[in-house]
């Protein structure tokens, strides 16, 4: 499975709520019927807190995040390649200032509890400049994964390792061009029991482990919403 990631900025003449309605009522009518659409939701970014966690802040700053996930990437490029494909790009200039893409490869580490049940913070992680993508790979998806089930309260977890990049959306970059690895979801009851994990002994442990190989973790809380 493929997932396909939207970094999005509103128009700066846009307030956050209209954005956001724009988006959830309006754009996701569009979005919902490309073909091969196995799941389609939205993130509307309410909080860029560095909470939780006492760690370098990257300058990736967003609006919103969307997930649309496929079967395989080819059944991805077809989707965007349809005639769909340009009404999508023509809605998207309308209420966005500027859209950025990655594609990723999801790992579901912990199961999620249903949209909404629960806080859901996402985050942006950017290895260390010694570490290779392949040690960041298995440290993240091997070793950290094990350290993070561990945390209390921690009620889901998915990791998102970044396989394609395009910044602005249809101009395919290289790393330097959008230096994110992975994207992080985590689900916690609420912000209290968020930060009580990272407090705890297994918090600690996890986060030393961190600094082997991540540089820097950009945290937004997020308001999932599901269209498909």
């Amino acid at each position: 499975m493929q997932v396909r990631m939207g970094l999005l900025n509103k128009r700066t003449d846009w307030s956050a709520e209209k954005f956001r309605a724009y988006w959830r009522e309006e754009h996701s009518k569009l979005a919902s019927q490309l073909p091969g659409l196995l799941a389609y939701q939205q993130n509307h970014v309410t909080d860029t807190a560095q909470r939780g966690i006492s760690y370098k802040r990257g300058p990736e700053s967003v609006d919103g995040i969307s997930q649309l996930w496929f079967d395989d990437s080819r059944r991805m490029d077809d989707a965007f390649s349809a005639a769909l494909g340009a009404k999508l790009i023509a809605d998207e200039n309308h209420f966005m200032a500027y859209l950025r893409i990655v594609t990723a490869e999801p790992l579901e580490v912990i199961k999620p509890p249903a949209p909404g049940a629960a806080l859901k913070r996402m985050s942006f992680l950017r290895r260390r400049a010694d570490v290779t993508p392949e040690v960041f790979a298995h440290e993240w998806r091997v070793v950290h994964s094990a350290l993070v089930k561990t945390l209390p309260g921690v009620l889901g977890y998915r990791q998102n390792l970044i396989t394609h990049r395009e910044s602005p959306k249809g101009h395919v970059v290289g790393y330097e061009g959008l230096p994110i690895d992975g994207i992080v979801e985590l689900w916690f009851e609420n912000t209290e029991t968020l930060n009580s994990a990272f407090a705890s002994p297994q918090g600690i442990k996890t986060m030393q482990h961190a600094t082997t190989f991540i540089d820097e973790i950009t945290t937004f809380l997020v308001d999932p919403f599901v269209v498909a």
